[in-house]
């Protein structure tokens, strides 16, 4: 199971009024995640935040590619309070599609921290064609950066 660390800090505005991260905070801050994992911070591409090579999508202005989201989905488990210490972000992919990925995350207490599972969750990406407009099929240098971190996607309770 090989999956990335993301460490994402929490902001005092994250919190509502019952003194726990927002619902609607808790998508920035996968967004954040997603960012530091995959989007390089130059043209010329750069190692993500968390150490791999991962991070190959263009994310300056301009950008040949964009990336909507298609779907997101958010199973809260604890609340998360405001926390000092970083959030322990963990990514994997759960399905590389044609022109799809499935970002899954698992939003986990500080490392070092006793250990709990606050949230999962899983965002659908899809890459399209700044130009066009259209969907554009995952690249095999994608393809060969993202592989390591496959694996089975989240399995959310349903009720």
């Amino acid at each position: 199971m090989t999956r990335l660390h993301v460490p994402i800090r929490l902001r005092w505005n994250d919190l509502d009024a019952y003194g726990h991260v927002n619902n609607a905070a808790m998508l920035v801050l996968l967004e954040e995640a997603r960012i530091q994992a995959f989007w390089a911070t130059d043209a010329a591409g750069a190692e993500s935040a968390v150490g791999g090579t991962t991070a190959i999508l263009d994310g300056s202005p301009g950008a040949a590619t964009m990336t909507l989201i298609g779907r997101q989905e958010v199973e809260y488990l604890a609340p998360i309070p405001y926390l000092r210490r970083p959030l322990d972000v963990q990514l994997w992919l759960g399905h590389l599609g044609g022109a799809s990925l499935e970002v899954c995350y698992e939003v986990r207490s500080p490392e070092g921290d006793e250990p709990l599972l606050y949230a999962k969750a899983a965002t659908t990406i899809v890459l399209v064609d700044a130009t066009s407009g259209r969907p554009r099929r995952i690249t095999d240098a994608e393809r060969e950066a993202w592989a390591p971190y496959l694996e089975a996607p989240i399995e959310f309770r349903r009720r």
